[in-house]
């Protein structure tokens, strides 16, 4: 990202920021933000309990589907909170997206199974009042299953029955060494592990057996300076994933004094492309809000579980 950036007007990133923040909601210093982030998502979320990538002044929030991975955090988030959403409808609608295998797709669009979820059926016409860009997405999305997306998915309706595929999903893919290519949005491997830890977290324990491995993977890429992975970014991400797994390696603690060595003069962590639009990764979003703010929660999350055993 160091070429030309444009800004953008997202929900999604919103949630993913205040998730980020999440552990610090009783400072001062991140309770404003936080509140904040409460009543925007509030206020843009629709009647069942949906939210769309983009916010209500993007254009393209006309054509976008709305999707799953905005729904989870968003979700996530607003609960964390003690707001009220429609909790059962939104997970019912969850339910009714999936496709034959089990698996959820990202988008809430017309797919070739019968339900009679209203939500489902009233999201997936509205494209019909953009016919010609709706085909077209239709076309090329529609059938869209990520394993990123299946992931948040799974953190946010927990360890029931009806998530087993997914959870067998994530076990084969992470033991085939799929991770690089297993998802149209997440390019970046520390994402996928990332977002499969986030669910191992908020209690999902039959995700397991991809304990070892991930963890086995993140401390490989440890350079000698304490960064994970390729960057910045990665290693706030891999910093996260091993306090969600439980590590607390050296290489963790070094990974921490990496990120608090490169922070910014203002506070800020340099930008790094998070997810991106299509597999040739030529598009994507990132910013240094959004770097600043995984890099906050690795550290603060480091401080309440992991401090006492430097």
């Amino acid at each position: 990202m160091q070429g030309p950036c444009t800004v953008d007007s997202t929900v999604f990133i919103t949630s993913v920021i205040g998730s980020c923040l999440l552990p610090l909601s009783k400072t001062t210093a991140a309770e404003p933000i936080l509140s904040r982030v409460t009543d925007y998502l509030r206020y843009q979320m629709v009647g069942g309990g949906v939210w769309n990538f983009f916010s209500t002044v993007h254009p393209m929030r006309r054509i976008l589907p709305y999707d799953g991975d905005s729904l989870s955090f968003a979700s996530n988030f607003l609960l964390e909170r003690g707001v009220q959403i429609p909790e059962r409808n939104n997970k019912q609608l969850l339910l009714d997206n999936r496709a034959r295998n089990g698996l959820f797709y990202t988008w809430f669009v017309l797919h070739p199974k019968l339900h009679t979820n209203r939500t489902l059926w009233r999201l997936s016409l509205r494209g019909l009042r953009t016919p010609v860009a709706y085909f077209l997405f239709m076309i090329r999305n529609a059938g869209h299953i990520d394993l990123g997306v299946n992931a948040s998915v799974l953190s946010y309706l927990g360890d029931i029955p009806e998530v087993a595929p997914v959870i067998n999903e994530v076990i084969r893919v992470i033991a085939s060494n799929e991770e690089d290519d297993c998802d149209e949005w997440y390019r970046n491997p520390f994402a996928i592990y990332y977002l499969i830890s986030r669910a191992y977290n908020r209690g999902v324990k039959k995700l397991q057996p991809v304990v070892s491995p991930i963890i086995e993977r993140i401390l490989a890429t440890a350079s000698a300076d304490g960064q994970l992975g390729k960057s910045i970014f990665y290693t706030a991400l891999g910093v996260t994933t091993l306090i969600n797994f439980g590590c607390k390696s050296k290489e963790l603690h070094q990974a921490i004094s990496f990120l608090i060595k490169h922070q910014g003069k203002h506070g800020e962590w340099p930008r790094w492309l998070f997810f991106y639009i299509n597999p040739t990764i030529a598009y994507g979003w990132g910013s240094e809000e959004l770097t600043t703010a995984f890099c906050v929660e690795a550290i603060a999350r480091y401080k309440l579980d992991c401090s006492h055993t430097n």
